[in-house]
């Protein structure tokens, strides 16, 4: 029997509202932590119960698992009907309408579909009828192509203009790529063939060219609902007009300050055009957070409230409590390391588990520094996002030619390096070692083997290299450099993403300038890496820190969160100043990254570094940018507490007490040793000059940068320059 759900006593106002209201369009915009998921799955309850057969009902997820445990939470909750309700993804919507009306498109019901690695191949197999010129610059590779064929599709973009936007490198294929794209669907089409991206096509192209099947899906799903609305792109979007045609009994969840997957296609200006598309929509926001401290939403409602576009909100909770989120200049990126670990440490002698703490950073790679310091100091981690530092092959390429010069006998790291010569295989490869340790040849003189032909030249400039590598006193730094210039066409012709990996190479420059010796540089990276996920102890997991990229970190959350390199050219990325919509997805990034932290939210960025500018095409530009990131700058100065990693001069009556993580201001008894007309510096305002002294322990202070700010001396940090 169905259990009658007593709705107000378990749902807050606004929860309530998203879930009685049954007719007609409804738009819930569920901020952070809000409760989205529950209000699905009530509703799912309270349609069933209204007398709405279930089978009438349409759930759509990005995940077909996270449909089904809306539904059976909902058959818990009330009625066991509710597991009858149509839920799963757009995609598998499009394969059960296809198969029924696949004529309309010119193709059997027994149309087979592609996946990702036959896509793959079909491509490979329609290369060689393109004509590329033997000698010419390296073609993309069939996993780059099936790339481009389909985000062009998803975002519905010509491949020339796509090329020319995210994959410069290859500008000179563009012609030879869009033939491809045009033999790729005829040989679909030939061959009743369909891949993903034809699924929603095709769903979309059926619904809106025939009226008959609009109106049969319409009286089917009489009620529809969409989950994660912000991630939908522009056809998903036309799908979801189609079905709601008839009835305009659609209900979209979704918060436009969430959407951070426009690299996949996702179009947050559906969140915004709902309202034309269905005129009448009512609107709910949900607000009541039921994560995260208020002092934690504050500072995520002051970020968001700078956005261009927004459906403004302001999160609250019913917490007591909670501490300012916190914003600490380690001055250099050990110290962001360092500073991340001690902190930890500290917490979990007090009691925390180490499962309570998350790491999370805008891209993979920003995270080596932390991940070697955590290994030094015998942490264990997992990682989500990006890749371990030792774990993708342009690292262990790389580290392999270093690792040879320490020690000879290395026969793996040799054999890694000359299979990455031209014409060298694993026998080749395999001679040339046995033939260097048979007659004691040292390393330098690798080119001299007897068995070279015309067409091993490249034995030559590995030899030259390692000479280079063998230099006496040679520094770990200048090394690297050695053989970043050599690794760097080996890296192009390798992977077509190289100019990512070749930005993540260079993270080794700074990290091996602060060793004396190679060994030492090694060891530390190679000789004891970093602890593996599947890390076991005494035969059960072992418990972990959590780092995280922040596009994988969404979804999730925990009690203590930091935030590394919050830093202009870093958190937002370079890469996003020259188009402002990827300037505020950039900001977003932040909001859902600040908006994970249950009870703490500590960010650091390391202000002495200077992060290099890049190109559309991968490549540095002319100039740095360094600091404090601009989401932050700013912000009311009242909702963060900013603290210092670094020495800071003393007054009179005040000092900077040492902490295991860091230096922090003790209470200020009065304002002397700070005078009217002092240069002095704030880590997120930058240079100013103190215009007046307002009390003892309030100052006025007129920044180069943001104007006059009144400062508390009790609760911020000033550096006398």
């Amino acid at each position: 029997m169905a259990n009658k759900i007593n709705y107000q006593d378990v749902l807050n106002p606004a929860q309530l509202k998203a879930v009685m209201t049954l007719n007609g369009p409804v738009l819930v915009i569920a901020g952070a932590g809000s409760g989205k998921t529950r209000t699905l799955v009530y509703r799912v309850a309270r349609l069933v119960e209204s007398g709405i057969p279930p089978e009438a009902v349409l759930l759509l997820t990005f995940t077909r698992k996270a449909a089904q445990e809306m539904l059976n939470r909902a058959s818990g909750l009330s009625d066991a009907r509710c597991s009858f309700v149509s839920g799963g993804t757009f995609h598998s919507l499009a394969h059960r309408v296809l198969r029924i009306h696949s004529e309309l498109l010119g193709y059997s019901n027994t149309f087979t579909i592609l996946d990702r690695s036959d896509m793959e191949e079909v491509i490979r197999s329609l290369i060689p009828g393109l004509g590329i010129p033997e000698g010419a610059p390296r073609f993309p590779k069939p996993r780059t192509l099936a790339n481009i064929l389909s985000k062009a599709a998803n975002i519905q973009q010509p491949i020339s203009d796509f090329i020319i936007k995210e994959y410069g490198q290859f500008l000179e294929f563009i012609r030879p790529v869009n033939t491809l794209g045009k033999l790729y669907q005829d040989y679909k089409n030939t061959n009743q063939l369909m891949d993903y991206d034809d699924l929603i096509l095709n769903l979309r192209k059926v619904l809106a060219e025939n009226e008959q099947v609009r109106r049969n899906l319409s009286q089917q799903y009489a009620y529809i609902m969409v989950d994660e609305y912000q991630d939908t792109n522009a056809i998903q979007a036309d799908i979801v007009k189609w079905l709601a045609h008839e009835h305009k009994n659609i209900m979209v969840v979704g918060d436009d300050s969430q959407s951070i997957y426009s690299f996949r296609g996702a179009n947050y200006r559906n969140m915004f055009d709902f309202s034309t598309q269905f005129p009448g929509v009512t609107i709910v926001k949900l607000e009541e957070n039921y994560r995260s401290t208020q002092p934690i939403l504050t500072f995520t409602n002051a970020l968001m409230d700078r956005a261009t576009e927004k459906y403004t909100k302001c999160l609250f909770t019913k917490r007591t409590g909670g501490s300012s989120p916190r914003l600490v200049d380690t001055r250099t990126e050990p110290e962001q390391a360092r500073f991340v670990c001690r902190y930890i440490l500290e917490q979990i002698q007090q009691g925390r588990s180490i499962k309570d703490f998350a790491v999370l950073f805008r891209a993979g790679y920003h995270s080596f520094e932390l991940e070697a310091e955590l290994t030094r100091q015998g942490f264990h981690y997992v990682k989500y996002g990006g890749f371990k530092f030792l774990e993708s092959a342009h690292i262990k390429d790389f580290l392999a030619h270093l690792r040879v010069v320490v020690n000879w006998n290395d026969a793996i790291s040799w054999a890694r390096i000359l299979r990455l010569i031209k014409n060298v295989g694993h026998r080749k490869s395999q001679g040339i070692i046995s033939w260097m340790k048979a007659n004691g040849i040292s390393p330098d003189q690798l080119g001299d083997w007897p068995g070279a032909g015309k067409g091993d030249r490249g034995l030559k400039a590995l030899a030259r290299l390692i000479s280079r590598l063998m230099s006496k006193n040679l520094k770990p730094e200048k090394a690297v450099e050695h053989v970043m210039v050599y690794y760097r066409p080996i890296l192009e012709s390798k992977f077509d993403d190289f100019p990512r990996r070749e930005r993540e190479l260079e993270q080794l420059i700074p990290m091996s300038g602060r060793y004396k010796k190679l060994r030492g540089f090694l060891d530390d990276l190679v000789l004891e890496p970093p602890t593996s996920s599947a890390d076991i102890n005494t035969g059960e997991k072992a418990e972990s820190l959590t780092l995280s990229t922040v596009h994988s970190a969404k979804g999730l959350e925990w009690p203590v969160v930091f935030i590394i390199w919050v830093m202009e050219g870093r958190f937002p990325a370079s890469r996003a100043y020259s188009n402002p919509m990827d300037l505020e997805e950039e900001r977003r990034l932040m909001y859902v990254a600040a908006t994970r932290a249950r009870d703490q939210l500590i960010m650091c960025y390391p202000g002495q570094e200077s992060v290099p500018l890049w190109s559309s095409f991968g490549s540095a530009e002319r100039g740095y940018r360094n600091g404090l990131s601009s989401f932050i700058q700013g912000l009311p100065e009242e909702i963060i507490s900013y603290e210092s990693a670094g020495c800071h001069v003393k007054t009179r009556d005040s000092k900077w007490k040492k902490s295991p993580y860091g230096f922090r201001k003790e209470k200020r008894k009065s304002s002397g040793g700070i005078s009217m007309g002092d240069r002095v510096s704030h880590p997120a305002f930058g240079p100013g000059v103190v215009s007046r002294l307002i009390a003892k322990d309030k100052v006025e202070v007129l920044f180069k940068n943001v104007g006059r700010k009144l400062l508390h001396l009790e609760y911020t940090t000033l550096e006398k320059i």
